[in-house]
């Protein structure tokens, strides 16, 4: 017995994604998290600046709402044509030449003079930087199997929530020991860096990636979900964003950005104003909701990918988000009540902890229906986003300005969450009627 057990050869390991000997695909999404942080610092910096700014240049605040808001109308103009491009360029040269462009527009913002010349620069900054996020999910699309998306989406995401909290914090320190015009010019600097280092390394195909092995390039490549997702490329991009699915899918992406874009635009000078936050502990304060972001677009796309493998396919998407928009509902009506700065903040962190737990399912649905239209099917899904941006950058100092309080725009905010909910619900319903790829194990 003992001679035989000898000659038994051990079984051959089977090698899985976290046992292989390079993590390449990891280092891609490494790389997009940098990008996610670096494109919200430069997006969130003008609501740090902008008491100094609207200081400087005499600008009241239902005239920079529009300032606020004419980013978010670039960026809903250029969204689908940026993400059709970075389907067909292709995720290496079209990415870097977007942060190429709206890095060159952050560092404008600082050299500005007048009213009309910041509403030109951000809406210029929007149009730029329509295409990051699509073309970064198509990145994605191209270097993770199906069973890592989730996880991959939500440290993209993450990276632009990370980005939020300390940016915020970060600027408005620089603001104080420079100007908000240096702030602007090395926030610029910033993103040409990342720009040119993207280009020199990252490949569009996997294979041509220097140093990948065979084990991670066939696990990358996994033939099973591969053919199912080429049988399922038929159809145009239209046919897909606009579908009822696809409809879903945008409503409740408006819902969200609806609420989230008041921690990006009006929550600092609102604690400043409101409560009489001083502008270095409004900027800590203001970041400290994005923390909550950063667990909750992780640690969704982890919960997606975990509930895939444990059997539930396309409910794995739709379960957090269920619940996100729950929360997000209450936190939203609860800070409209709030008499202090700090439990206004608290409940604010519990609006970004719900809403963000919702959005590694959207652009991780984004990638499940739109295939090789990842980059323009998000990009719908985005402009989508950016017009519930603009809706908040106008609705709130409206609702400020006639009412003297802002209970009317949380109101409608909680009613939008909740919409956002049912469309969830219809969109698991939907999605595990239609969705092969994700009903095969």
């Amino acid at each position: 017995m003992g001679d035989t057990e000898h000659c038994i050869s051990p079984p051959v390991p089977v090698m899985r994604g976290p046992q292989l000997r390079t993590h390449l695909r990891w280092r891609v999404v490494a790389a997009v998290f940098l990008l996610a942080f670096i494109t919200i610092v430069d997006r969130v910096c003008i609501s740090s600046a902008k008491l100094s700014i609207a200081a400087e240049l005499h600008i009241p605040d239902v005239q920079f709402g529009w300032v606020f808001g004419a980013f978010a109308v670039g960026y809903a103009i250029a969204m689908i044509p940026s993400g059709w491009l970075g389907d067909r360029i292709a995720p290496r040269a079209f990415l870097a030449l977007n942060v190429c462009c709206w890095s060159l527009f952050t560092a404008c913002t600082g050299l500005v003079t007048g009213l009309t010349a910041l509403l030109v620069v951000r809406l210029l900054f929007g149009l730029a930087e329509a295409g990051v996020y699509p073309t970064a999910s198509r990145a994605l699309y191209n270097w993770m199997p199906v069973s890592e998306r989730g996880s991959a989406l939500g440290l993209l995401n993450a990276g632009s929530r990370l980005g939020a909290a300390l940016g915020l914090a970060i600027a408005s320190w620089i603001i104080l020991l420079f100007t908000w015009r240096v702030c602007f010019l090395l926030l610029g600097a910033a993103g040409l860096t990342w720009a040119v280092c993207w280009y020199f390394w990252y490949h569009d195909d996997p294979a041509e990636q220097r140093g990948i092995s065979a084990e991670e390039l066939g696990y990358i490549r996994k033939p099973a979900e591969r053919s199912s997702e080429q049988r399922q490329r038929s159809g145009a991009w239209k046919q897909q964003a606009f579908s009822v699915s696809g409809c879903l899918l945008l409503f409740q992406y408006f819902a969200n950005n609806f609420s989230l874009f008041l921690v990006y635009s009006w929550m600092l000078p609102y604690l400043q104003q409101r409560f009489l936050v001083q502008p270095a502990r409004a900027g800590i304060y203001s970041g400290l909701p994005m923390y909550c972001g950063v667990a909750a677009t992780f640690g969704g796309g982890v919960l997606i990918d975990g509930l895939f493998r444990r059997g539930f396919r396309s409910w794995s998407r739709a379960i957090p988000a269920v619940g996100g928009f729950l929360l997000a509902a209450l936190g939203v009506a609860l800070a409209g009540l709030a008499a202090s700065p700090g439990w206004f903040v608290f409940w604010i962190a519990i609006v970004v902890l719900g809403l963000d737990s919702t959005v590694s399912s959207s652009w991780t649905v984004c990638s499940d229906i739109g295939r090789e239209h990842t980059a323009t099917v998000s990009a719908a899904m985005n402009m989508a986003g950016s017009l519930g941006s603009f809706a908040c950058a106008i609705v709130f100092p409206y609702a400020v300005h006639l009412t003297g309080r802002a209970d009317a725009f949380f109101w409608i905010a909680a009613a939008l969450n909740l919409a956002g909910l049912c469309c969830w619900l219809r969109l698991g319903v939907r999605l595990a009627e239609r969705r092969p790829l994700l009903q095969a194990s």
